[in-house]
């Protein structure tokens, strides 16, 4: 017996049955030995809180993102019609992801293609959970008092302003937050967006995730908070350069709450 229940779009079309969201995986979500785990975090939460939710599972395909940024718009449109086809075959209520680059361009890219939809980032998500009673961290659970530093991911601030939802969700685990010197509308990236995960750095006297690493690990912090695949790729790298990956953990958010709520 599974301990959590993953429906398909097309098993609950089948049955009648409409879900409030569209759990939309993404690549990193779905292959990514890492990020994998964070698809499970966020999964648990939608079950224990009995939040009716299904995935695309095998219908779902890369958002484009990736090829847009890399200036492949052809392949980007392909991706994205397909993927708008898909969607519009449905009846989709929301559409929530854990991954800004999804995000951003469902939400801000697809409407020009014709797919129009409610989009959430999980951050944004998970706040709405905390703020209706339905995730309750009793006494802030194993991160009370620790520090905690949050990263900000550029497609998640920059592009679409979300600030506050991530840290309203580490303020709801009692945990110290302490900022980086650069942060919010001043953050500074991980070095992954722009498609720049996908190729090897150009020359110069250091990487973007060393200097960004050296700014969290700067905080004292033992936890970095990230919201984002890329992110989460790049900071743990940088940790592991600094070889502090056994002191300094680089975690989502949706991990830090279904280990608060014990699940």
């Amino acid at each position: 017996m599974s301990e959590y229940k993953v429906p398909t779009m097309a098993e609950m079309t089948s049955s009648g049955e409409s879900p409030e969201i569209l759990f939309w995986v993404g690549c990193a979500g779905s292959f990514d030995d890492r990020y994998k785990s964070v698809t499970r975090a966020f999964i648990k939460i939608l079950n224990k809180v009995g939040v009716s939710f299904a995935v695309l599972g095998e219908e779902e395909t890369c958002t484009g993102d990736p090829a847009r940024r890399a200036g492949n718009e052809f392949l980007f449109q392909m991706q994205a019609v397909a993927n708008i086809q898909t969607l519009n075959g449905y009846n989709l209520k929301k559409v929530v992801t854990a991954c800004p680059h999804c995000f951003n361009t469902i939400k801000n890219e697809y409407p020009a293609l014709g797919g129009n939809y409610e989009v959430i980032h999980h951050s944004t998500f998970l706040q709405q959970l905390i703020n209706e009673g339905k995730v309750s961290l009793k006494g802030g659970g194993s991160f009370k008092g620790k520090k905690i530093t949050y990263h900000d991911s550029c497609y998640l601030g920059r592009a679409n302003n979300i600030y506050e939802a991530p840290r309203k969700v580490l303020e709801a685990l009692d945990a110290e937050l302490v900022e980086m010197k650069r942060c919010r509308t001043k953050g500074f990236c991980c070095g992954a967006g722009g498609a720049q995960m996908f190729k090897d750095a150009e020359n110069g006297k250091k990487e973007v995730n060393i200097e960004r690493t050296e700014e969290a690990l700067s905080t004292g912090a033992n936890t970095i908070a990230v919201a984002c695949p890329f992110c989460m790729t790049m900071m743990s790298d940088g940790v592991k350069n600094k070889e502090k990956e056994g002191e300094v953990k680089v975690k989502d958010l949706a991990e830090l709450i279904a280990e608060s709520e014990g699940l």
